[in-house]
């Protein structure tokens, strides 16, 4: 495994070792909590311990996590947007292999996930954990309607060409809700529809409104919002919900997933953290944010439950072009390698492109895991890891073997986490951009299906953008982390063994040894010239 241990605690590695035989020798060792923070649109360099002399920002709780734990420095989302990124969290599997090929869902959007699709949450309540989702949902619902139409679609594409009434106009506000977090494995849920900046702006507790929307509000995005709903409350609020859960039951195996809405827009840092940071709105949201967790992670080692905890804290995606409207100093590189400016701060760290593309910055994201006595403190870890690999890594937590058909893309991380790996625990990682572009990771090799972007930086997609570029990007992550320079011509082999590999991984509908599975929906994947 290739992992550096600047203070390894030998108790620490004793204890795994322990667990490790107790699972194998069948014991009765307690199971562990699971706590999965998932902020919204944060950057690897974000984080100081992460980002390093570019990064301008503190944030003293995931330092502090980072010195109690392990950071990963090699840690991927699938998707470098919102709603995919969290398909693959709770499924499994990769986010393209979902009816939604591209784009992210809207406030209005009914349920991505089926209630029939394994899940995380359904495969740990099966284990008797208590399940909890506390935070932005943006994976769609059935809102309750008063007629026979589809709810406004303000954003994304699920009703297009159906009838609908003006936005949430006909919702019934007193009705119940389904197909959300309850019906796919959430004892409890407490949180919102979707993005801060998207509506409906109301509470939602398990399958039911708190209260109705009787007003119109705007957080970039007009709609019906609660009366007394105010996007400045969201995160603390979040924060609130968690501790009093963690709290309520820290005598019972807990599973949490904790998606937070913020750094994401709209940058509404609270009166309390306003200037804080000195860097202006958005360095003060990523403040407030760490703040968040850090209440989180407190109520953790409060309850005495620290040693028998595994709190990870990660994101969905790279920091979206939209902060450095709250950051004057905000940066992203670019193509062309340049000095740092020692004034920037650069929320993608070394890393190109940020959210909504292809590149590093879009996808490779700030990963840090705390198990108090179990976790070797003070250590990173250089394997490539994946969002998606949470469900796999619950399963070994909890000595089970996966059925055929749950978590097709999944490979639990308990190995890295213990440090007892000793060859990289993915075949290859597969990453998808806005558009639905691809791309795939093996070794130190990266490809891209794409002459641009895929996403939001330049060069974007269209035909003047790629008119006269390659029609694919390798880069050599190991000697070009900045991906500055398509080596595509050099090493043609190294494009057709990828190719080959990420058609076979479309195609077999998984990633993992097991049968061939379906993907949903048509297969109007971008690169169908690639896949002939």
């Amino acid at each position: 495994m290739k992992i550096t241990q600047t203070h390894l605690l030998v108790p620490g590695l004793l204890i795994a070792m322990a667990i490790m035989s107790g699972f194998a020798a069948g014991s009765e060792a307690p199971r562990p909590n699971v706590i999965f923070i998932l902020a919204d649109d944060m950057g690897i360099g974000d984080v100081k311990c992460l980002g390093g002399k570019t990064s301008k920002i503190e944030t003293p709780t995931m330092d502090r996590l980072a010195k109690e734990g392990m950071v990963f420095r090699d840690a991927h989302s699938t998707s470098s947007v919102c709603t995919p990124t969290r398909y693959s969290v709770l499924t499994g599997r990769y986010n393209w292999r979902s009816p939604l090929k591209d784009g992210v869902l809207n406030g209005f959007s009914p349920p991505l996930i089926e209630e029939t699709r394994p899940t995380v949450a359904r495969f740990m309540k099966d284990q008797g954990y208590t399940t909890a989702c506390i935070g932005k949902w943006h994976l769609g619902m059935n809102l309750p309607l008063t007629d026979g139409n589809e709810p406004a679609d303000d954003v994304g594409k699920a009703n297009r060409g159906k009838p609908r009434a003006p936005s949430g106009t006909n919702v019934d506000w007193h009705g119940t809700i389904t197909g959300g977090p309850n019906a796919v494995g959430f004892d409890t849920f407490y949180g919102i529809s979707a993005s801060l900046d998207m509506p409906p702006y109301i509470w939602i507790h398990n399958d039911a409104f708190v209260g109705e929307c009787t007003v119109e509000k705007a957080f970039h995005r007009r709609g019906p919002a609660q009366a007394d709903f105010e996007a400045v409350d969201v995160l603390g609020t979040i924060a609130s919900k968690s501790v009093e859960f963690i709290l309520a039951n820290k005598d019972k195996p807990m599973f949490m997933y904790i998606p937070l809405a913020s750094p994401h827009t709209p940058i509404v840092p609270s009166k309390a953290w306003q200037g804080k940071s000195g860097l202006g709105s958005y360095g003060d949201f990523v403040m407030e944010t760490d703040h968040a967790i850090g209440e989180i992670v407190n109520a953790v080692d409060d309850a005495g439950i620290a040693n028998n905890t595994l709190i990870v804290v990660t994101a969905d995606n790279g920091c979206s072009p939209a902060a450095q409207g709250g950051m004057a100093g905000l940066a992203f590189r670019t193509p062309e390698p340049t000095p740092d400016n020692p004034d920037a701060h650069y929320p993608s760290s070394i890393y190109r492109g940020h959210k909504a593309d292809l590149f590093e910055g879009g996808h490779r994201v700030p990963f840090i895991a705390r198990w108090k006595g179990t976790v070797p403190a003070e250590t990173t870890c250089d394997e490539t890891v994946c969002l998606v690999d949470l469900y796999a890594t619950c399963a070994d937590l909890c000595e089970k073997t996966l059925t055929n058909t749950a978590a097709s893309d999944s490979v639990s991380m308990l190995p890295c986490l213990l440090g007892k790996t000793e060859k990289p625990i993915r075949e290859a990682t597969v990453h998808h951009s806005i558009n639905g572009s691809f791309a795939i990771r093996k070794d130190n090799w990266k490809l891209l299906m794409a002459a641009d972007s895929g996403g939001w930086s330049a060069p974007r997609p269209g035909p003047k953008a790629a008119k006269d570029l390659p029609p694919v990007q390798l880069y050599d992550l190991t000697n070009d982390p900045g991906e500055t320079k398509n080596v595509q011509a050099e090493h043609p082999a190294v494009v057709a063994k990828l190719t080959s590999l990420l058609t076979r991984i479309i195609k077999e509908g998984r990633s993992t040894p097991g049968e061939k599975q379906a993907n949903d929906g048509p297969a109007h994947w971008k690169q169908l010239n690639w896949m002939e």
